[in-house]
């Protein structure tokens, strides 16, 4: 049974971040709708593989969303707010902090 899975990318660390990106890509591609949210952290322009998986993400009824402006601008991730997102992850059935600092 499909799931609705959510994939919080707070890390500073870019590398974890676009790694959250292609985990929740494999999520979509595992039969789960998968959704990510980038928060607070500006993200580099995208490759072309980068930007190809949240194409695939979207494609497969999924989305990435973002608190930072620039994020929309260089990379086309979804804006919402901190008050937005938490409505959003009442909707999930699972949400997986990935690459969380500690």
């Amino acid at each position: 049974m499909a799931k609705v899975i959510f994939m919080f990318l707070p890390s500073s660390d870019e590398k974890d971040t676009l790694d959250g990106l292609r985990s929740t890509l494999g999520l979509s591609v595992a039969n789960h709708y998968s959704f990510a949210a980038v928060i607070d952290n500006e993200l580099s322009p995208f490759d072309d593989y980068n930007a190809e998986n949240l194409e695939w993400v979207r494609d497969m009824e999924g989305d990435v969303y973002t608190n930072v402006q620039a994020n929309v601008d260089k990379n086309g991730l979804t804006l919402t707010s901190i008050e937005e997102l938490g409505q959003k992850l009442r909707e999930m059935d699972k949400i997986v902090p990935y690459g969380t600092e500690g």
